[in-house]
């Protein structure tokens, strides 16, 4: 058997995704326990770094096995396109902070808090994690696996960006129950899914969502709106 058939190809789609979501799920069992013993104000850090090294390494382990990221389209217009996409969800993302579109308590996490040196530190390793490490493994769960797998469960034979309704409105759907304002993800679902659709190419939903978190994360930053992170 070769190397690149050596995974079902579900798994390195589905791996760094679900440590990361494992990650959110350690860190909420055990941060009341660990809060007793460390600093709490380190704890929220501290996860995330982690989280985001681990499934960094994950990607890096299966990159190769990505066949569905091409250079192949991406032009001036579709990179234009895409810049455009990603402000267009960011706006849309503060605006729909409505409270009957929020699952969950907001606890925002103010890292303004932490030591001068934590602080910048912390704040770098989050901007890289949710504008170029979040994108990569969302895109690759949710545009390459989960829009194709609702298609047909031999996912892999279905070509990337294929449209049926049922997989446009489910798969939108799901990604926008990930999240804490659901109504922000289903929209943001519903865009990156047409910029798929239209581009052919996984990169561009990858560029444009690490378009709206990038820009998220400066409004954040400027404003001091932490519950959005």
């Amino acid at each position: 058997m070769s190397e690149r058939s050596s995974f079902k190809p579900w798994i390195p789609r589905v791996v760094p995704f679900a440590l990361y979501m494992l990650f959110i799920l350690l860190q909420n069992t055990f941060e009341p326990v660990l809060a007793n013993h460390v600093e709490p104000i380190f704890l929220t850090p501290t996860f995330y770094s982690v989280k985001i090294l681990l499934v960094t390494i994950s990607l890096i382990y299966f990159w190769k096995h990505y066949d569905e990221l091409s250079f192949k389209g991406i032009n001036a217009q579709t990179i234009l396109l895409s810049l455009l996409v990603g402000a267009v969800v960011f706006a849309l993302w503060i605006n729909l902070d409505l409270e009957f579109a929020k699952q969950g308590k907001d606890e925002p996490y103010d890292p303004t808090l932490l030591p001068v040196t934590f602080y910048y530190t912390f704040i770098t390793i989050r901007l890289i994690g949710a504008s170029i490490v979040v994108p990569v493994f969302e895109e690759l769960f949710w545009r390459s696996f989960i829009l194709r797998y609702i298609i047909n469960t031999d996912f892999a034979s279905v070509k990337l960006a294929t449209f049926t309704l049922p997989s446009f409105i489910i798969s939108s759907v799901l990604f926008g129950l990930e999240h804490n304002l659901w109504l922000a993800g289903i929209v943001a679902g519903f865009f990156y899914n047409l910029l798929l659709y239209k581009t052919k190419n996984l990169y561009c939903c990858i560029l444009s969502h690490g378009i709206t978190n990038f820009i998220l994360g400066l409004y954040i930053l400027k404003t001091g709106s932490w519950s959005f992170w």
